[in-house]
């Protein structure tokens, strides 16, 4: 389905530009798991309220009801809370109102809403722009994980700018194959790039990419033999170098070399190429050296795309490792975190994607210094998120 502007992954809602910066508009379509009996604060600033919380910097159900309960009145009006009709003072929630609403509230709604929301946001691309690159990852919620069941698995699709498009978590016992199709359906796919690790690397998933106009970069590694026979085999000594670069960093220095073979009989759908990449990796403190060889497919002819530019996205598909998955846990400690209860885990990331892909949108790289910087004052998150 479509995601610009015009299309959302939510029942037939047309967006304007002025709806794209307002947050509330997106979580309306939310369901309120809660019954009638009892009901005293709107699911909308509940969630406002959340959302706004962890973009100052909250890690945990704890802070989330501590900012709440710090807000003044003028931010609790702004957010939502109705005020009592005797003393027009707005009360703010307790910590366990919060938490038992997050426990409870629909996973695939809260991420469908928070995904919409920021691929709302996001200037569409003008025509003869390049291919905008997509990639999908895994991440396994640690701290969940209890004595009677296994830990929360969720798969990501994220921009290589560091927005995330989609969330969905895999169902128990499974793993991410089943989920990769649901989790890009709701994305619009024309003129993408799609990278994945080799688990991805299945003749359906090919199949399904081309059908939605979208290419892809498959890693193609011994989990299929035939597949990685072809292409390993493949006359690599006689194909000429394409792309080379040179880096030292972190202790080390490292060679990538890459070659692009032009071949229309591999045994997957849509692909047109080969690539070969060589990595020569020395530790500079002990001298080891060590060579890799890995082996991709891709659906991209020779003119759609330049070997640097393969090797830009090939690289840059580990972003979703660094960008993402390392700032949740060492910024926001998610694998520290111990929610277990009903939808936590799963909402609690999303509000954490949420507030990574607001600062990325915003030019932030220093995740945690953005943190600091919104949380030193309570209008700062609003505004960031179009409440205001």
């Amino acid at each position: 389905m479509p995601a610009g502007r015009g299309h959302l992954a939510l029942p037939d809602r047309q967006v304007t530009p002025n709806d794209a910066a307002d947050l509330q508009r997106f979580l309306a379509w939310v369901p309120d798991p809660r019954g009638l009996r009892g009901r005293r604060y709107p699911l909308l600033p509940l969630l406002c309220a959340a959302a706004s919380a962890v973009l100052a910097g909250a890690r945990s159900l704890i802070a989330i009801g501590e900012w709440i309960a710090d807000a003044p009145q003028p931010v609790l009006d702004v957010l939502g809370f109705p005020a009592d009709p005797l003393t027009g003072i707005r009360p703010a929630p307790h910590a366990a109102t919060v938490r038992r609403l997050l426990q409870r509230v629909d996973g695939d709604a809260l991420d469908a809403a928070l995904s919409a929301y920021l691929r709302a946001r996001a200037q569409p691309p003008e025509p003869g722009d390049a291919l905008r690159v997509i990639a999908v990852d895994g991440k396994t919620v640690r701290g969940s994980r209890t004595a009677t069941a296994t830990a929360v698995q969720l798969l990501a699709a994220m921009d290589h700018h560091g927005v995330v498009l989609a969330q969905r978590q895999i169902t128990t016992k499974s793993n991410e194959i089943p989920s990769f199709q649901p989790l890009l359906d709701t994305i619009d796919l024309t003129n993408t790039v799609l990278t994945a690790d080799a688990l991805h690397t299945q003749h359906s998933h090919g199949t399904y990419l081309r059908r939605r106009g979208a290419h892809y970069l498959a890693l193609v590694k011994k989990n299929h033999p035939g597949l990685y026979a072809q292409v390993r085999k493949l006359p690599w000594a006689e194909i000429p170098l394409d792309h080379r670069t040179r880096e030292r960093a972190h202790h080390r220095e490292e060679i990538r070399r890459l070659k692009v073979a032009a071949f229309r009989h591999l045994d997957y759908p849509g692909a047109l190429q080969a690539i070969q990449i060589v990595r020569w990796r020395r530790e500079l403190s002990t001298g080891k050296l060590t060579i890799e060889r890995v082996y991709l497919i891709t659906s991209l002819d020779v003119h759609d795309a330049t070997p640097a530019q393969l090797a830009t996205w090939i690289r840059g598909h580990w972003g979703i490792e660094n960008r993402l998955h390392h700032v949740r846990d060492r910024t926001f400690h998610e694998d520290d975190s111990k929610v277990r209860t009903g939808h936590l885990p799963r909402t609690m990331a999303g509000l954490r994607n949420l507030a990574i892909s607001i600062f990325r949108q915003a030019g932030d790289t220093n995740i945690a210094a953005a943190l600091r910087h919104t949380g030193r004052d309570h209008t700062r998150p609003l505004r960031a998120l179009g409440l205001t």
